[in-house]
Protein backbone atom coordinates (compact mmCIF):
# COMPACT_ATOMS: atom_id res chain seq x y z
CA UNK A 1 0.00 0.00 0.00
CA UNK A 2 1.28 3.50 -1.38
CA UNK A 3 1.77 6.04 2.12
CA UNK A 4 -0.07 9.27 1.95
CA UNK A 5 2.51 11.97 1.38
CA UNK A 6 2.74 14.25 4.80
CA UNK A 7 2.47 17.73 4.36
CA UNK A 8 3.63 19.48 7.71
CA UNK A 9 2.33 23.02 8.19
CA UNK A 10 4.51 25.23 10.41
CA UNK A 11 2.10 29.00 11.15
CA UNK A 12 1.64 30.44 13.96
CA UNK A 13 -1.31 31.97 12.90
CA UNK A 14 -4.35 29.74 13.96
CA UNK A 15 -6.74 30.40 11.17
CA UNK A 16 -4.29 30.09 8.80
CA UNK A 17 -2.81 27.05 9.40
CA UNK A 18 -6.73 25.12 10.03
CA UNK A 19 -7.09 26.84 6.41
CA UNK A 20 -4.46 24.69 5.21
CA UNK A 21 -4.85 21.58 6.80
CA UNK A 22 -8.10 21.76 5.05
CA UNK A 23 -6.32 22.56 2.16
CA UNK A 24 -4.28 19.94 2.16
CA UNK A 25 -6.74 17.29 3.76
CA UNK A 26 -9.33 17.78 0.88
CA UNK A 27 -5.94 17.41 -1.76
CA UNK A 28 -5.92 13.32 -0.27
CA UNK A 29 -2.61 14.12 1.52
CA UNK A 30 -2.05 13.64 5.52
CA UNK A 31 -1.51 17.18 7.00
CA UNK A 32 0.08 17.77 10.22
CA UNK A 33 0.04 20.99 11.81
CA UNK A 34 2.50 23.09 14.37
CA UNK A 35 2.06 26.53 15.92
CA UNK A 36 5.61 26.83 15.65
CA UNK A 37 8.97 26.07 14.68
CA UNK A 38 10.27 24.30 18.06
CA UNK A 39 7.17 22.01 17.68
CA UNK A 40 7.61 20.75 14.72
CA UNK A 41 11.62 20.27 15.24
CA UNK A 42 10.32 18.23 18.31
CA UNK A 43 8.51 16.51 16.78
CA UNK A 44 8.48 12.83 15.24
CA UNK A 45 6.97 14.55 12.13
CA UNK A 46 10.50 16.05 11.21
CA UNK A 47 11.89 13.14 10.29
CA UNK A 48 8.64 12.01 8.16
CA UNK A 49 7.47 15.18 5.76
CA UNK A 50 7.46 15.14 2.93
CA UNK A 51 6.60 18.87 2.04
CA UNK A 52 6.86 21.33 4.69
CA UNK A 53 4.72 24.76 4.70
CA UNK A 54 5.63 27.67 6.72
CA UNK A 55 5.08 31.09 7.54
CA UNK A 56 8.30 33.44 7.59
CA UNK A 57 7.45 35.24 10.95
CA UNK A 58 6.71 33.50 14.16
CA UNK A 59 7.71 33.97 17.67
CA UNK A 60 10.82 32.33 18.23
CA UNK A 61 12.23 30.79 15.45
CA UNK A 62 11.07 32.17 12.30
CA UNK A 63 10.27 30.11 9.08
CA UNK A 64 13.86 31.13 7.27
CA UNK A 65 15.58 29.95 10.51
CA UNK A 66 14.00 26.64 10.37
CA UNK A 67 14.48 26.21 7.05
CA UNK A 68 18.50 27.26 8.03
CA UNK A 69 18.71 24.64 10.96
CA UNK A 70 16.88 21.73 8.75
CA UNK A 71 19.44 22.75 5.74
CA UNK A 72 22.46 22.63 8.71
CA UNK A 73 21.03 19.08 10.24
CA UNK A 74 21.53 17.66 6.72
CA UNK A 75 17.55 16.97 6.23
CA UNK A 76 16.45 19.07 3.28
CA UNK A 77 12.19 18.54 2.92
CA UNK A 78 11.17 20.00 -0.24
CA UNK A 79 9.16 23.52 1.82
CA UNK A 80 6.40 26.56 0.63
CA UNK A 81 7.63 29.38 2.14
CA UNK A 82 4.50 32.06 3.01
CA UNK A 83 4.89 36.11 4.11
CA UNK A 84 2.37 38.51 4.70
CA UNK A 85 5.38 41.08 4.24
CA UNK A 86 7.30 40.72 1.19
CA UNK A 87 11.06 40.87 1.25
CA UNK A 88 13.18 39.90 -1.67
CA UNK A 89 16.03 39.49 0.66
CA UNK A 90 13.87 37.00 2.62
CA UNK A 91 12.24 35.49 -0.94
CA UNK A 92 16.24 34.91 -1.99
CA UNK A 93 16.88 33.63 1.54
CA UNK A 94 14.32 30.68 1.33
CA UNK A 95 15.11 29.61 -2.06
CA UNK A 96 18.58 29.73 -1.15
CA UNK A 97 17.73 27.09 1.65
CA UNK A 98 15.85 24.87 -0.29
CA UNK A 99 12.39 26.37 -0.77
CA UNK A 100 10.67 25.67 -3.66
CA UNK A 101 7.97 28.55 -3.55
CA UNK A 102 7.63 31.24 -1.64
CA UNK A 103 4.24 32.92 -1.65
CA UNK A 104 2.85 36.19 -0.24
CA UNK A 105 -0.11 35.93 1.60
CA UNK A 106 -3.28 36.25 0.74
CA UNK A 107 -2.35 33.52 -2.01
CA UNK A 108 -4.76 32.04 -4.09
CA UNK A 109 -5.33 27.93 -3.35
CA UNK A 110 -4.23 27.59 -6.98
CA UNK A 111 -0.97 28.61 -6.51
CA UNK A 112 -0.28 26.76 -3.14
CA UNK A 113 -1.62 24.00 -4.68
CA UNK A 114 0.84 24.11 -7.62
CA UNK A 115 3.75 24.58 -5.61
CA UNK A 116 2.57 21.32 -3.51
CA UNK A 117 2.89 19.43 -6.62
CA UNK A 118 6.09 20.95 -7.11
CA UNK A 119 7.27 20.04 -3.66
CA UNK A 120 6.22 16.75 -3.99
CA UNK A 121 7.60 16.19 -7.40
CA UNK A 122 10.79 17.82 -6.33
CA UNK A 123 11.42 19.65 -10.01
CA UNK A 124 12.84 23.06 -8.12
CA UNK A 125 11.83 26.69 -7.24
CA UNK A 126 8.29 27.46 -9.15
CA UNK A 127 8.91 30.94 -8.02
Amino acid sequence: MDRKPLIAIVDDDESAREGIVDLVSAMGYKAQAFEGAVDFLHSLQTARADCLITDVSMPGMTGLELLDHLLASGRVIPAIVLSAFTVDADRMHALAAGAVCYLSKPFQESELIRCIHVALSSTGPYQ
